[in-house]
């Protein structure tokens, strides 16, 4: 046997791919049987984990013999020497790939749930998968990550035919496969256990991805910090991965400290993503017993206010563009922060679950690009935020997480949060080509 199990075999081929560790690499299991292969590649990788999901087309009489496959966002691959030795009528093949799109969808949602798929825009996209016997899963994988974007596929595998091998340097730019046995029987050959993985076992790796990878950038550890700001001195956590484009400033509400575990994991996927955080306590010890301060926006705006100019005189810190992150009252503040025109302006704005009905008549004044975010079941917060993008007179949009409530406490909530203001700020972030620090 070459391998003991599919998690001895990730192992081995994740040696032949460290060359990307610390690059842009997005790993795509193909499920089921390639997603405990994929999560020991992703780890040694320290590459984000997600699945791509494709179904086999096969023939009506014969299903085990396939025409073809299908996979997300309409790739298709047919293949026209079997379609004719089949015999197939194009009825017959179109009511099999109805079917199988019906069954793909159905998949992509218990398997991914409400998370988004990972960005591949761009990015280095490694297919894997336990073995491949024909190829032609992972060829509609690989059209599937260049219909998304994805600037550079490569196709990675333990085992396989040669024939399979050939037919995927066709759609791969390149193709990686540790063992290609002679003569070729079963993709299970070459494993001691070859048992099936169960769907528990996927979700619960696809889980556990979140927390142990890593992306472009390794983000340092949180350094403690202490803001002057306004005659008061804040407690903040501050982190500047190595490149970053930017920083964000995260704006607690309804008396959050710089603590909030929401906060905090979306604060991690933003390093991850390369992107600076600074998460800090907008209201001393003494201030935060007394409740009005909470909803005191202006104070809070001050603060931020003096907390960005703070940021632009610190060797560190000067030369990085700014945004703010919003919870609840914290989103009515950095609006409200916003302005009074801090120079140079912050550069954007995200609002999860955010009041911006406490900044009233001035948020037709604000000129930040603004992202909106709210729970779909948030009902209140939602209806004010849709009469608040209606005010802005600036680059604006309102994205709304299903089923999610004003928490975002739902499994996968917060990861779209962390997605979307990932997407928000990277792309505001590079417009800005240098921040002169203020005088």
């Amino acid at each position: 046997m070459l391998f003991v199990d599919r998690a001895d075999a990730g192992r081995q081929l994740a040696q032949r791919l460290l060359r990307l560790r610390g690059t842009d690499a997005v790993v795509l299991a193909l499920p089921r049987g390639g997603v405990p292969v994929a999560f020991e590649v992703a780890r040694e990788l320290r590459a984000p984990l997600d699945v791509i999901v494709v179904r086999k087309l096969g023939v009506p009489f014969q299903p085990e013999y396939g025409f073809g496959a299908i996979g997300e966002g309409g790739a298709r691959i047919v293949d026209d020497r079997v379609v004719r030795l089949a015999g197939l009528t194009r009825q017959e093949i179109a009511s099999v790939e109805g079917r199988e799109r019906d069954r793909l969808n159905r998949r992509l949602g218990q398997l991914r749930g409400s998370r988004p798929p990972v960005p591949l825009a761009g990015r280095t996209a490694v297919v894997v998968d336990d073995g491949a016997a024909t190829g032609s899963t992972a060829r509609a994988a690989c059209l599937v990550a260049r219909a998304r974007d994805a600037g550079r596929v490569i196709v990675a595998v333990p085992v396989g035919s040669a024939q399979a091998v050939a037919s995927l340097r066709r759609d791969a730019d390149e193709v990686i496969c540790l063992h290609t046995p002679v003569p070729f029987a079963a993709v299970g050959d070459s494993y001691a256990d070859f048992s099936q993985v169960a769907d528990a076992e996927v979700t619960s790796l696809l889980g556990q991805s979140l927390t142990c990878a890593g992306t472009r950038n390794a983000a340092p550890d949180p350094a403690e910090v202490a803001v002057e700001a306004g005659g008061v001195r804040l407690s903040g956590s501050l982190v500047i991965p190595p490149g970053a484009d930017g920083l964000v400033v995260f704006a607690h509400g309804s008396g959050s400290s710089r603590h909030s575990p929401r906060n905090e994991l979306v604060a991690a996927g933003l390093n991850q993503a390369g992107l600076g955080t600074l998460l800090v306590d907008l209201l001393t010890a003494g201030e935060e017993l007394s409740r009005p301060n909470v909803f005191n926006v202006a104070l809070l705006a001050a603060r931020l206010t003096a907390i960005t100019h703070w940021l632009r005189g610190q060797p560190g810190t000067a030369g990085l563009a700014v945004g703010y992150f919003g919870a609840s009252t914290g989103a009515a503040a950095a609006l409200a922060a916003v302005t009074v025109s801090p120079r140079p302006p912050v550069a954007a704005i995200v609002s999860r679950g955010g009041r911006p009905d406490l900044v009233g008549g001035r948020l037709a004044l604000v000129r930040t690009p603004t992202l909106l975010i709210v729970g779909g079941a948030d009902t209140v917060v939602l209806d004010l935020n849709q009469r608040a993008r209606a005010q802005l007179r600036c680059e604006s949009g309102l994205a709304v997480v299903p089923g999610a409530t004003h928490l975002f406490s739902e499994p996968g909530a917060l990861e779209q949060v962390t997605n979307l203001a990932g997407d928000w700020f990277g792309r505001h972030f590079a417009q800005v080509s240098q921040i002169t620090p203020a005088a």
